[in-house]
């Protein structure tokens, strides 16, 4: 019998990463034919493709013919940025100003995941019509990137997005969740990040975003250009790690929120709280409440599960 394979298709760089994965996941089970690309983790499950090669991603674009193109794959950690500022530009800036080419030779339409590092975080909530000013080198490749983008493409979308947490396979993979160790730790304090206002946003949602932008682009061709999305949970690092404690009946006295602007690392922009009415005028959007999300994604990092599944099940 034949397998049905849907008739809309979808390409997704990075998909091997927090991000990635989870696009991947909900076009495949919203009826796409997705295509997932990676590059270090890529086999068996997904294409290996090194962005950078140019003939390749020609070939996979011109092989596959995409509806629908969405590029997660980026350098997203702001002091490797710093540390390898030419590699990390040939992946943000260089690799996707030639993916937004070879989308528009084909007909596909590009979203280019984005960040709210690119404002410089005085004066939020941020539209899309707000002029950026990124603080950090990270930023700065982002929003070169859209530029590199849209010059490129210009049916192109670019979607503009906060901290992200979800299904991890490490701990590290978030700058949410890799606080969770310190959480469950109790024996010795830990300092928390009390300064930075974050919006932790669950990358299942961002993945129904991704999805629902494309579907309403596929009525109307006028959806392009530049796009925010954010859950809209306001908390710092030392709240998230409150919140995560409490979601685990952990204790949380050993936790130390720091008030002052750290010091070390990239400049990180204070607050870069994202408007995100203009999705949500289209009647696009999801959001994951914080509490329910962070337990789902850290349930399989608990130390004590066997004990805790006792009491708690």
């Amino acid at each position: 019998e034949d397998i049905h394979v849907p008739s809309r298709r979808v390409l997704i760089t990075g998909a091997t990463g927090l991000l990635g994965r989870a696009v991947f996941k909900d076009f495949s089970e919203n009826n796409w034919n997705a295509v997932g690309c990676g590059y270090r983790r890529a086999q068996p499950r997904f294409e290996q493709i090194n962005l950078l090669d140019s003939i390749a991603v020609h070939d996979i674009i011109h092989d596959f013919q995409p509806h629908v193109i969405v590029h997660c794959a980026a350098e997203r950690r702001p002091d490797v940025v710093e540390s390898q500022p030419d590699i990390a530009s040939q992946l943000n800036v260089a690799a996707s100003g030639n993916l937004a080419k070879e989308a528009a030779g084909v007909g596909a339409f590009l979203i280019y995941i984005s960040t709210d590092y690119v404002f410089d975080g005085t004066s939020p909530p941020y539209k899309e019509t707000d002029v950026p000013n990124p603080l950090n080198l990270y930023g700065k490749t982002k929003l070169e990137g859209e530029k590199a983008v849209l010059e490129n493409n210009e049916d192109a979308a670019v979607l503009r997005i906060p901290v992200l947490y979800g299904e991890v396979e490490r701990l590290e993979e978030s700058a949410v969740t890799v606080m969770f160790d310190k959480v469950q730790f109790s024996n010795k304090s830990a300092n928390m990040d009390h300064w930075q206002q974050r919006f932790p946003t669950n990358v299942k949602d961002v993945a129904a975003v991704c999805r629902q932008l494309a579907e309403k682009r596929m009525l109307d061709p006028s959806v392009k250009g530049t796009f925010h999305w954010s859950g809209n949970e306001q908390m710092t690092k030392y709240e998230m790690a409150c919140a995560i404690a409490d979601a685990f009946n952990l204790p949380s006295s050993h936790l130390r929120p720091i008030t002052d602007c750290p010091v070390v690392g990239a400049l990180r922009p204070r607050n870069a709280q994202l408007d995100c009415s203009k999705l949500e005028m289209l009647g696009i959007g999801q959001r994951t409440p914080f509490r329910a999300g962070i337990k789902e994604s850290l349930w399989p990092f608990l130390v004590d599960k066997r004990w805790r599944q006792t009491v708690f099940h």
